[in-house]
């Protein structure tokens, strides 16, 4: 039993004498104790009937959620937008069992009136009404009963005297109309063309530099996440962590990038189809900077690429297809889900309960030389499929080519799937992937804000996009720094003219989204600590929705920390790098690395670092040819880290190898913290050897 489990029990036992209340996100947290008490994998999972959708279905759970965001329409009648009237606190959400000796019997009104009821999962009593005809009603808190470290009066005081947060949306593009809605549901102040004076919030619509003239405040994007997220750069990103975590990082298709890896993927597809002539497998071509399912393809032999080997004008990701997906209705579909980076330091990682599930228009058959032109059969892509004439544009969440994540999850329940397990293989897969993204995220990070330097706060809202296997695992297809955030779709009204119209599905999820990423960053909140994350309000204190995005980390920390070897690594690397802002190493920074953490000896001189450093940092310049940049990066760091991890612990598997060299560098580096003059400089090789490396260096250097 938990802590907090615990704690809430107390205060429910002391409500039965004392009347004092509980707020509602206790009675959430409570039901969530209950429904993970027994989880099926290591992660706790996020309950399906948490989504806006439940509230449009039969309760599967206990306890379910409010998140329904209001039509454009509704959304300048105040009294409308809570779905509970200003002057009364919002009931507590769940299913009321009625507890009466005489259960069946009819009652009187006095009967009626102390009756006590049940919440489910909390095996405690509250008092409260029924309907004369048995069936369960919400229990409403009084008025008197206190609302986090205030009462009502109170917090409508407290609300009144802030100040509405504001928020840049000058650079929002796609993503403006559901954020405009949000700041409404808010009750904050919006500056659509920018404002002189400094903003709390500024809401890029593509990148952190959409405007670089922002020292303070919280942007909603990350230096270099758009990098980052390029198909070759995440390949890499979770290549690292499947060296040294292979079963862990099993959930990303084997891949290749070309046209540097060309050779590689020829060889291995033929020695596999020579080892096994009955293998016939599939390959798909993804563009490195495409996205919308641009000049995405398939393929069954290696001799059908478009890219031509040995050319970097068109750098590709090519991955093995999933053969086996999980089919609804006998099409293939994938899941949009949103997750929250709300920061990278310390790492605090959100998911939100309520997604997108994105259907083909087309029947799946299994990949064959006649079917593998058929997009719409085999790519998920919404931008793609919304072009075939089978594509079903529906008001409702469950139906239609685009429906909620819930929806499905409702029907896979319903055929005895463990929807529980599925949602923790989830959670597992995103915090896997952001804790291979973030040992570079912190070096851009420091790069346009340097320590000490004047600047923002970053947040990032991502698009997670998920394919589930016919075995229910969950595959990464991959992830968008930039995920549409419209809340419409165009429509054609007549042949060759077309409008937005309002699209239910998006509203439901991405307001939801949008507008509790606000709640979160909410600088007011931060400061002063009013109230829970859980729970807010606005300007006249009426209550928000449940929270529907849930932080997994730091949550899952301890199942998860083992994997953040390459941020120790990273660690090291911004330690050495010297000058703000830089983000490569040079030879002097690197040899600097070697000394202080006692790298070098007689067997492995301070020539053959330099050696190691040239070898290292030309072949990474060469699989990065639109880098202008001299000097050791990242990617180049970390594999010089894993040969010299290699090196010294040669008896150890890699993993293990890493991790001892590891404990070497920061117990070195501890000590010469605490004084320790580090003894003197190893032993070097003869001056000519020295020589013979120097004018190479000085061409990496850039001198």
């Amino acid at each position: 039993m938990s802590d907090h489990y615990v704690k809430v029990k107390v205060q429910l036992e002391q409500m039965k004498s004392s009347g004092e209340g509980v707020e509602k996100e206790e009675a959430d947290m409570i039901e969530d104790e209950v429904l993970v008490a027994s989880p099926p994998a290591s992660v706790s999972p996020i309950p399906a009937s948490c989504t806006p959708a439940a509230q449009r279905e039969p309760p599967k759970t206990t306890v379910t959620c409010r998140n329904q965001s209001k039509s454009r329409s509704k959304l300048g009648k105040d009294e409308k937008n809570t779905g509970t009237k200003q002057d009364s606190v919002p009931a507590l959400q769940g299913t009321i069992v009625a507890s009466n000796a005489n259960s069946g019997k009819p009652v009187n009104r006095k009967d009626n009136e102390q009756q006590t009821l049940q919440i489910k999962g909390t095996g405690k009593m509250l008092q409260g009404k029924t309907e004369t005809n048995g069936n369960a009603v919400p229990i409403h808190l009084p008025e008197d009963i206190k609302v986090g470290p205030h009462n009502k009066e109170d917090a409508n005081k407290v609300a009144k005297r802030r100040k509405p947060v504001t928020v840049d949306t000058f650079k929002a593009k796609t993503s403006l109309e559901a954020l405009k809605l949000s700041i409404r549901q808010l009750k904050w102040k919006e500056f659509p063309v920018g404002r002189r004076s400094a903003c709390d919030i500024y809401w890029h619509g593509v990148s952190f530099h959409d405007n670089d003239n922002i020292i303070s405040g919280q942007v909603n994007k990350f230096p270099g996440m758009i990098e980052m997220l390029r198909k070759i750069n995440l390949t890499r990103a979770v290549r690292t962590m499947q060296e040294l975590f292979p079963e862990e990082y099993n959930f990303y298709p084997r891949s290749w990038i070309l046209p540097e890896e060309y050779q590689l993927f020829s060889t291995q597809i033929s020695l596999a189809k020579d080892g096994d002539v009955s293998q016939k497998p599939t390959f798909i071509i993804k563009p490195d900077g495409g996205s919308q399912g641009d000049g995405i393809y398939l393929i069954r032999d290696p001799g059908d690429l478009r890219v031509i080997a040995g050319s970097h004008t068109k750098q590709s990701v090519v991955q093995e297809y999933i053969h086996k997906p999980l089919l609804i209705d006998k099409l293939k579909f994938d899941i949009r889900l949103y997750v929250l980076v709300k920061s990278l330091e310390p790492l605090e990682i959100y998911i939100a309960k309520e997604g997108l599930s994105r259907f083909c228009t087309e029947p799946y058959q299994e990949p064959s030389q006649k079917n593998l032109s058929h997009v719409f059969m085999h790519l998920t892509n919404y931008s793609l499929n919304v072009q075939s004439g089978n594509f079903v544009h529906s008001d409702s969440l469950s139906s239609g080519s685009k429906r909620t994540f819930s929806s499905v999850l409702y029907r896979l329940a319903s055929k005895g799937v463990d929807i529980k397990k599925v949602w923790s293989d989830i959670i597992s897969l995103v915090i896997k992937t952001i804790i291979a993204l973030v040992p570079e995220l912190k070096v851009y990070y420091q790069a346009d804000i340097p320590p000490g330097k004047p600047g923002p706060t970053c947040f990032q809202i991502l698009g997670f996009d998920i394919l589930l296997m016919k075995n229910l695992k969950p595959v990464l297809l991959e992830v968008n720094a930039n995920p549409s955030m419209r809340i419409e779709h165009e429509q054609e009204v007549s042949p060759g003219v077309f409008e937005y119209v309002p699209s239910p599905v998006d509203e439901e999820v991405k307001v939801g989204v949008i507008r509790d990423t606000l709640r979160l960053m909410d600088p007011h909140q931060q400061e002063e600590l009013l109230g829970s994350p859980v729970r807010g309000a606005g300007e006249e204190g009426r209550v928000l929705p449940s929270m529907c995005l849930k932080q997994v980390f730091p949550k899952y920390t301890k199942q998860f920390s083992y994997l953040r070897t390459v941020e120790r690594i990273t660690a090291l690397f911004l330690r050495f790098l010297g000058v703000k802002g830089n983000m490569r190493l040079g030879p002097t920074g690197f040899r600097t690395f070697i000394r202080n953490c006692k790298l070098s000896n007689s067997h492995f001189s301070m020539a053959t670092v330099d050696i190691l450093y040239i070898d290292v940092t030309r072949r990474w310049a060469s699989m990065l040819p639109g880098s202008r940049e001299a000097g050791m990066g990242l990617q180049a760091f970390v594999e010089a880290f894993f040969y010299l991890a290699q090196r010294r612990f040669k008896s150890l598997p890699l993993r293990e190898q890493v991790v001892s060299l590891l404990e070497v560098c920061e117990a070195q580096l501890e000590n010469q913290g605490r004084g320790d003059p580090g003894g003197a400089l190893p032993e070097d090789s003869t001056s000519s050897t020295r020589r013979s490396v120097s004018y190479h260096l000085r061409r990496l250097d850039g001198i």
